[in-house]
């Protein structure tokens, strides 16, 4: 089997990604989505360090007293949940603007992999369609925003909060990016929203496996700035290894 088309793990797929953004035929679509994720994330991280150390002091004084000794381990979890939660709020605002050139990515990495054409249409097309892509984007946004909600609240829940609430919010991130990144290559294809999830729960450890690297690697100050294109061609890696047959036999 070409070494282009074969199945991988989840973190498989985020590090092929990372191959296929350095091709010289497909660097020139990570430009502009790059630049988007560097200025809005890059900025965010800097005003997060300015004031990380204050939010950590106040959420560890509401740890009761009796769960003091808890406090090496909730540390921890307590910076990298602020971090995961900072870092993915301004990469889902890079991700609503970057939308139309992280679809026009998508295809062209699809178009690189398969060697067929996944539509016809020039740049204007790209342009025309930015409604319905921000649309899309919205409707991710109206499915992930009260789950994420929810488990900010658990966050400000004294001692539960603190320490079930991370383990929780890092989980729930990870199945959000695999949903936001994945949905790029399947809205190509106009396959729905609810039949883009039910397709990854279908592999959900392939899911999570992508998501959770991800996570991991928006948490990381510098490496984070690349991670919307990387992550954007390991999506799209997925969708041709992995579901496209699916929607290739409806077609």
């Amino acid at each position: 089997m070409d070494n282009q088309l074969k199945q991988r793990t989840g973190f498989g797929y985020f590090f092929y990604g990372l191959e296929i953004a350095m091709m010289p035929k497909i660097r020139r679509f990570v430009l502009l989505p790059l630049l988007a994720n560097i200025i809005l994330v890059g900025g965010a991280l800097f005003y997060l360090f300015a004031h990380l150390n204050g939010w950590i002091e106040q959420l560890m004084g509401q740890l009761p007293g009796f769960l003091a000794w808890l406090s090496y381990i909730i540390w921890p979890l307590l910076v990298l949940t602020i971090l995961a939660t900072f870092s993915y709020f301004f990469s889902t605002l890079a991700n609503f603007i970057a939308a139309p050139f992280n679809g026009l990515l998508a295809e062209k990495v699809e178009e690189r992999l398969t060697g067929k054409k996944v539509s016809d249409d020039g740049f204007m097309s790209v342009v025309k369609d930015i409604p319905r892509v921000l649309a899309r984007e919205w409707r991710k946004l109206v499915y992930l925003l009260p789950k994420a909600i929810g488990l900010f609240i658990l966050l400000l829940i004294p001692a539960l909060g603190q320490t079930v609430g991370p383990i929780l919010w890092f989980i729930f991130t990870a199945w959000m990016l695999a949903i936001q990144y994945c949905d790029y290559p399947f809205d190509n294809h106009k396959v729905s929203f609810n039949d883009m999830r039910h397709n990854l729960k279908q592999k959900q450890g392939k899911a999570y496996g992508f998501g959770i690297l991800v996570s991991i690697f928006t948490t990381i100050p510098v490496l984070n700035l690349i991670v919307m294109p990387v992550a954007v061609c390991g999506a799209t890696a997925m969708w041709v290894n992995e579901f496209r047959h699916q929607h290739d036999k409806i077609q």
